[in-house]
């Protein structure tokens, strides 16, 4: 039986509530009013009244006397005791078994919920999986898009081909221009040491007469000089 928490100051406090009976033992005297019909302390139990009913038809029936009305009554009254007693008890049979229903239900709606968490999390899982292919898709995508943006910038295929063309064309002319020019610069070079080599010869052949010249110049000028030594004036003293 419990014992309702009581304060103990003026300040209002309450202390915890106490209980006459350990949980252990409120359990035994649980169990045991559901058996007996017990619902209340006073009175006394639908079975011990069912007991005496019982005794009370047996110590009749018992008597070896003429007691037929007796026996009568106290049968009728046990029966109505049984009756009174049976209705409680099929009405605990009825929750008990609205109980193991309830408790059956519950069970199988624990299972369907453990199963569902359990698709959850394979759920959650596979939308984790899907969700990080569908970033680098679009990443992909992106980097597409700004591929196509910058191909839409440039002209159009005819455009480079032509300018790729008149390309062609500028450089084999260029090509053609300094080939020309290399040519005309080699002739030019082969002119050039042509002359030099003219040129070379000339001053040589200068340089051999100018030489030439000066040693007849000398040799003539020697001459002169043997001459006028020969025909020298005797001094008469």
């Amino acid at each position: 039986m419990l014992v309702k928490g009581r304060k103990v100051s003026g300040r209002g406090e309450a202390v915890a509530a106490n209980y006459a009976f350990g949980p252990l033992e409120d359990d035994v005297i649980i169990k045991h009013r559901l058996l007996t019909r017990t619902t209340t302390t006073r009175g006394e139990p639908p079975l011990k009244k069912l007991q005496k009913k019982f005794t009370s038809l047996f110590v009749e029936l018992d008597k070896n006397e003429d007691n037929y009305g007796d026996c009568e009554k106290l049968a009728k009254a046990f029966l109505q005791e049984l009756s009174t007693f049976e209705i409680p008890l099929l009405k605990s049979k009825a929750v008990v078994d609205a109980n193991l229903r309830e408790k059956h239900n519950f069970d199988e709606l624990r299972e369907e919920i453990n199963r569902q968490i359990v698709q959850a999390q394979t759920d959650i899982e596979l939308l984790k999986k899907q969700l990080e292919e569908s970033k680098i898709e679009r990443r992909h995508k992106e980097e597409c898009e700004a591929i196509r943006k910058m191909i839409a910038t440039q002209p159009p295929r005819s455009e480079t081909l032509k300018i790729i063309s008149d390309l062609e064309k500028e450089i084999a002319a260029l090509d053609a221009e300094n080939t020309a020019a290399s040519s005309r610069m080699l002739e030019l070079r082969k002119k050039q040491f042509v002359l030099l080599l003219y040129v070379v010869d000339e001053l040589q052949n200068t340089i051999e007469e100018e030489q030439k010249s000066l040693i007849e110049e000398k040799e003539h000028k020697h001459g002169m000089e043997d001459a006028s030594g020969g025909l020298e004036p005797m001094h008469v003293d």
